[in-house]
């Protein structure tokens, strides 16, 4: 008897998605916990997994908005491979044509690429793409275009006579080429579209919704300080050889912004509180929210009960995080929850920033690039490596006299690191 797969609920406030992309096929076999589609939504990136075995049978498809709930496909236990081979057989030519490369099948062309591909009567299966995991680009087909030009039969030109050959140059010009004529470009490029318009993905959606409504709804200010990381830079050169050692994780800074963040809350917790209506919501833990650039876009993956976690722990969650982030593997639970958030566009490059709020949070903070400065210490000047920090906040919550507090004792414990392993 089939049994239907249906969307299944996704975490707080998640109600539907859009198929991406279904990693089985229609008429595929399937065992229980292969993954069978990968669904979109405001907040993660998700496959759903078989509950059971079977042959699927694929209801909605690829692109469509399925809500929490809804049967999408269904799996025949009782099918076998005799049964699946007439279905396969009935399919339509197209689509034999297409399944028969599962690179085709994993890596669908992009509207742009497609049209070229039809426009220049090419099959995708024989070219190679340079994209991310195989993916076939735009510059791949274009690529193959030009170099295939030159050989009889390659390519069939779209318009011939609209495209007459041109004449071969003199070897020495009778008169200057004008100097506003363009360059000759290859046919296919004259060919391409000058623009690409695709739509957002529902993640991207919602990261502008929720910086729009940061911007409409909190009073934000931002508060800055510079911090010398020479004693965080020693203590991580001294030790990361042996931390690693002992923990299996690389010693970075991000633990010590953490841990520093963690006590100056402890000292300010209005930052890690939020707003609720006409209450304020004081949090006792510290879910810490952590920027990280995915594929997708922006996301911020929560160390839920970062208080209680050690420099090593720390780490070793922020890692796990980030690797999630990259593969597109974060769930949603993984997305929600935070209390105060950390960004670190240093790793980019940048020197200084206005980082902006992830609501319902009432603070962030921005690092930045380490970069060595000239500093008086004493009654010297001295090349020290510093760092700019930046502190939003929500004034309405937050006066400026505590978020100024809140990032003098950040900067404290970062420059004398020893008081986050005493606690003092």
């Amino acid at each position: 008897m089939p049994v239907d797969v249906r969307i299944p609920t996704l975490g707080e406030s998640v109600s539907e998605g859009v198929i991406v992309r279904w990693i089985k096929q229609d008429g595929e076999a399937v065992a229980v916990d292969d993954p069978l589609l990968e669904l979109e939504t405001d907040k993660a990136s998700v496959e759903i997994p078989a509950q059971t075995a079977g042959v699927l049978r694929v209801v909605s498809q690829e692109g469509e908005t399925v809500a929490v709930g809804d049967v999408v496909a269904r799996i025949d236990g009782d099918a076998t491979a005799a049964d699946r081979a007439p279905a396969n057989a009935a399919s339509a030519a197209p689509a034999a044509t297409s399944a028969s490369t599962s690179d085709d099948a994993e890596q669908p062309l992009s509207p742009a690429v497609r049209r070229l591909v039809e426009e220049h009567r090419l099959d995708a299966s024989k070219l190679t793409g340079t994209g991310k995991g195989g993916r076939l680009t735009k510059a791949d087909v274009l690529a193959h275009v030009e170099q295939t030009s030159a050989t009889p039969h390659a390519v069939e030109p779209v318009e011939p006579a609209a495209r007459p050959a041109p004449a071969p140059a003199p070897e020495t010009p009778t008169a200057p080429v004008p100097t506003r004529r363009p360059a000759p470009r290859p046919i296919a490029d004259d060919d391409a579209p000058a623009s690409e318009r695709v739509p957002m993905s529902r993640l991207r959606l919602r990261i502008a919704e929720r910086l729009v409504q940061a911007q409409h709804v909190a009073a934000i200010l931002t508060t800055f300080n510079e911090v010398d990381m020479s004693a965080v830079m020693a203590l991580r050169k001294q030790y990361k050889d042996l931390f690693a050692e002992t923990h299996g994780v690389s010693l970075g800074f991000m633990s010590f912004f953490a841990r520093a963040c963690v006590a100056a809350v402890n000292d300010i917790p209005v930052v890690n509180a939020q707003i609720d209506g006409t209450d304020i919501v004081y949090n006792r833990n510290v879910n810490l929210g952590v920027a990280v650039a995915s594929p997708r876009g922006l996301v911020v993956p929560v160390v839920r009960g970062a208080e209680q976690l050690s420099l090593a722990q720390i780490e070793d969650e922020i890692a796990r995080m980030a690797t999630l982030a990259r593969d597109n593997k974060l769930s949603p639970d993984d997305l929600t929850g935070g209390t105060f958030t950390i960004s670190n566009g240093g790793v980019f490059g940048s020197l200084l920033s206005t980082p902006i709020l992830n609501p319902p949070q009432s603070a962030i903070l921005g690092m930045h690039k380490i970069e060595k400065r000239p500093v008086v210490v004493g009654d010297e000047i001295v090349v020290r490596p510093m760092m700019y920090l930046a502190l939003s906040y929500d004034h309405r919550l937050i006066d400026g006299e505590q978020a100024v507090r809140f990032l003098v004792k950040v900067k404290e414990r970062l420059e004398d690191p020893a008081r986050l392993l005493l606690g003092v």
